[in-house]
């Protein structure tokens, strides 16, 4: 089967999703910072009563945050972006690559019909998805095929 039909098949939920953290709109953006760094992670999914309102991103953080410490104790609401694209649960791998190029984003929250938070497309799904599915390609293969060693290292 050829990558192309492989990703416009792969339901979007068989891949991992979950390089998100969740907080509530009025979580104030000192504790967002601290959640995000200490969980190790680039992307906060906004929720009020459950439902998605925002996503704050590194991207977020560098245009309304770096150089606005007055920020810091506000709420997320004021400087996240409000109604990102969403992706349902039913896409595909392939429709979240199309919105990621066509929007020019690192991170598509995947939703239910009612709203909830199923996860987050990141590159980071899709390089761990084509280097599961073809694991002899990539994992077996050095950087360059035409490099050899020319002495023995280590011991």
């Amino acid at each position: 089967m050829k990558l192309l039909d492989t990703l416009q098949h792969e339901p979007i939920t068989s891949l991992d999703l979950s390089h998100y953290i969740t907080v509530s709109a009025d979580t104030t953006v000192r504790d967002v910072l601290q959640t995000l760094r200490q969980s190790k992670r680039n992307c906060a999914l906004v929720l009020r009563d459950g439902q998605l309102v925002g996503i704050f991103t590194d991207r977020d953080i560098l245009r309304r945050v770096v150089e606005h410490p007055e920020t810091w104790d506000q709420p997320i609401a004021t400087v996240m972006t409000p109604n990102p694209r969403t992706l349902t649960e039913n896409a595909t791998a392939a429709d979240a690559l199309s919105l990621m190029n066509q929007l020019h984003v690192r991170n598509v929250p995947v939703v239910r019909a009612n709203g909830e938070v199923v996860g987050n497309f990141t590159p980071y799904a899709i390089v761990r998805f084509l280097a599961d599915s073809f694991p002899i390609t990539i994992y077996n293969r050095p950087p360059d095929p035409k490099r050899v060693a020319r002495r023995q290292y280590g011991g």
